[in-house]
């Protein structure tokens, strides 16, 4: 008897599952249209588009659940009878339940009318697990389009007097001494520049920065200052960084551009404490911490992945900063990048009661997050309900849903979704192209890739560095060395300037295709230009070497490394030191020994030191 209950109930279910859900009358006008997507796919379904039915067991009627908004009452929405039961919600424990904002009902006041809504979600399982993004560096701070063009004059004597910074520094030279006597033009302009060369290498540009100061008819102003916080900021020198901030206090050079600078790189850092002593900094210099500032603290919090900090801080500053828009697309920034959905639906939520309509950016904010948390049936959904009620999707809308599809290798729905944009009305930027491009690169059709460069010309919107960068990188996952140089040879040709990041690629392009000769090249090329390499450019570099059997080279770079401040590099230490222990000179392991054990490296210090001291032993 008991077995054949359990098959009676088992077929119940089976049924349920395949009856259709049918939307009542009175819901009829909040119904989501089914999206094609032009053939994007996305799971089958049985709830009801809109995730109208919440948790069971929420509401004040049987069967119904609230909707509440600001200042009124609950609005119960009767369950269809049609609908399948709690308990079947309950048992089909492996179905994540949706994550969906709706339109309120149309009947509502009309600052409401057009309100999207995302009900609470018990049941979504919080990741606070993150995964790399593989962004580039953020660079800003770098000298911006905006700012007046660079004098030839300008230009040849920020050359001299980096020249002069970067080879005196490294061989440990008196570098102030050799400058006093190039008799430099300074300005406030030229000291910018050089921080801005040294921006990876804080010790070079620290002194530089000390010397200029120090010279007659001529002083630090505020930009100057602000420059060299961002330097120490981006190293995470941050007790150099709290002393010139108290010199610029002195000076009366604090500005709120000072500030900001100044909170995001202790964020970054997830240095709390120190970010929020910002504030208390603001108010001893008489500056106003505004909503804006406290805006600006969050979004380094959220970018920086720590959302629950930034939720954490917010609820502690609750009765000093009355929130607006931008501080919970800020909020809702934090969770999605953790792809914790359930927090980020309950800060849309409260963005919603406490009058708040969101914008195009907090719609694009929380559809990243779905997309980011692989909720894409739900990311869809939303992006139809955006058609259907506003605000209408644009470019970088349809752009994250391609760049999820090309992640995915899934280049007919890319492709569908392109012709999509178009057909909407939005114009495909570069950022568009490039997913596509690294699509396709991806899936080796590179007839596409030339017929999308192609098309990018034709239609006005030439690929631009970040583009060529992600090709050359392409080219470098797919070991074709050569092809990257074509590609960077060609970004050349067109007047296009490379980054760092261009030539940290061609570097491990050619390393890792055992081209020593051509590898050099890149970074003699990179040296004659001025570009200043940051630590993944040495961590290639020595990499590089180490790989080749130049243990003489890479030793010398690694030195030069650790005394511009970078840390020591991720290498072959092991390979390292056994190749270096057959030129039998153990002094020189010696004085790296210590070295690298100022930079945090202890276990490769004393393996160092190890071999230094079994080298001695062989000589003896």
């Amino acid at each position: 008897m008991a077995v054949a209950l359990r098959r009676a109930g088992e077929e119940q279910i089976r049924r349920r599952r395949r009856r259709p859900f049918l939307f009542g009358d009175h819901l009829a006008a909040t119904a989501v249209p089914p999206f094609n997507g032009g053939g994007v796919p996305y799971s089958s379904d049985p709830r009801p588009p809109g995730a109208l039915w919440g948790r069971p067991g929420e509401g004040g009627g049987k069967g119904s659940v609230p909707l509440r908004l600001p200042g009124g009452s609950p609005l119960p929405l009767h369950r269809h009878p049609h609908h399948p039961g709690a308990g079947y919600h309950r048992r089909r424990l492996r179905q994540a339940p949706a994550l969906l904002p709706r339109p309120l009902p149309l009947r509502l006041p009309s600052p409401f009318q057009e309100q999207v809504r995302i009900l609470s979600l018990g049941g979504v399982r919080s990741s606070s697990s993150s995964t790399a993004d593989g962004d580039a560096a953020d660079e800003s701070g770098s000298v911006s389009d905006g700012e007046p063009p660079r004098s030839p004059s300008h230009c040849a004597e920020l050359e001299r007097v980096c020249k002069v910074v970067e080879e005196l520094f490294a061989a440990d030279c008196s570098m102030e001494a050799v400058l006093d006597q190039c008799d430099v033009n300074l300005s406030g302009l030229l000291v910018v520049d050089v921080l801005e060369r040294f921006r990876h290498a804080h010790k070079p540009a620290y002194r530089f920065f000390r010397w200029a100061g120090r010279r007659p008819n001529f002083s630090h102003d505020a930009e100057t200052f602000t420059k060299m916080l961002f330097v120490l900021g981006r190293t995470r020198q941050f007790e150099t960084m709290v002393a010139v901030m108290k010199e610029m206090g002195e000076k009366g050079f604090l500005s709120m551009e000072a500030f900001e600078v100044s909170i995001k790189a202790f964020a970054s850092a997830r240095e709390m404490k120190k970010a929020m002593g910002i504030f208390q900094l603001m108010e001893k210099h008489n500056f106003e911490a505004g909503l804006d500032t406290f805006n600006c603290l969050l979004g380094a919090l959220a970018k920086a992945k720590l959302g629950r900090e930034a939720h954490d801080l917010f609820d502690r500053m609750r009765g000093h900063y009355r929130p607006d828009l931008k501080t919970y697309t800020m909020l809702l920034a934090g969770w999605c990048k953790l792809k914790n959905l359930s927090e980020a639906a309950r800060i849309w939520n409260e963005m919603i009661d406490e009058g708040f309509k969101p914008d195009i950016v907090a719609h694009n904010t929380m559809f990243e997050g779905l997309i980011r948390g692989q909720r894409r049936p739900e990311a869809i959904k939303l992006l139809e309900l955006m058609k259907a009620k506003g605000p209408q999707p644009n470019t970088c809308t349809y752009t994250m849903l391609i760049r999820d599809l090309c992640k995915g290798g899934k280049m007919e729905h890319a492709m569908a979704c392109f012709r999509e944009m178009i057909d909407a009305g939005c114009v495909p930027d570069v950022a568009t192209y490039t997913c596509l491009l690294i699509g396709f690169g991806n899936a080796k059709q590179m007839d596409m890739v030339g017929r999308l460069l192609k098309e990018m010309q034709e239609k006005g919107c030439p690929p631009d560095g970040q583009a060529y960068n992600a090709l050359i990188k392409l080219m470098t996952n797919r070991k074709m060395p050569h092809d990257a140089a074509r590609i960077y040879k060609r970004m050349i040709g067109l007047g296009i300037e490379p980054s760092i990041h261009t030539y940290n690629m061609m570097l491990k392009s050619f390393f890792r295709a055992n081209d020593y000769e051509n590898g050099c090249a890149v970074w003699e090329e990179m040296n004659r230009k001025g570009i200043c390499p940051d630590d993944n450019s040495y961590t290639v570099l020595i990499g590089g070497l180490i790989s080749h059997g130049r243990p003489e080279e890479a030793h010398r770079h690694l030195e030069e490394m650790i005394s511009k401040g970078m840390k020591a590099p991720q290498i072959d230490y092991n390979k390292f030191a056994a190749d270096f222990s057959r030129s039998g000179n153990p002094d020189v392991l010696h004085d790296l020994a210590q070295k690298i054990s100022f930079s945090g490296k202890i276990g490769v210090s004393n393996m160092f030191m190890d071999w230094a001291e079994r080298m001695k032993k062989q000589a003896s």
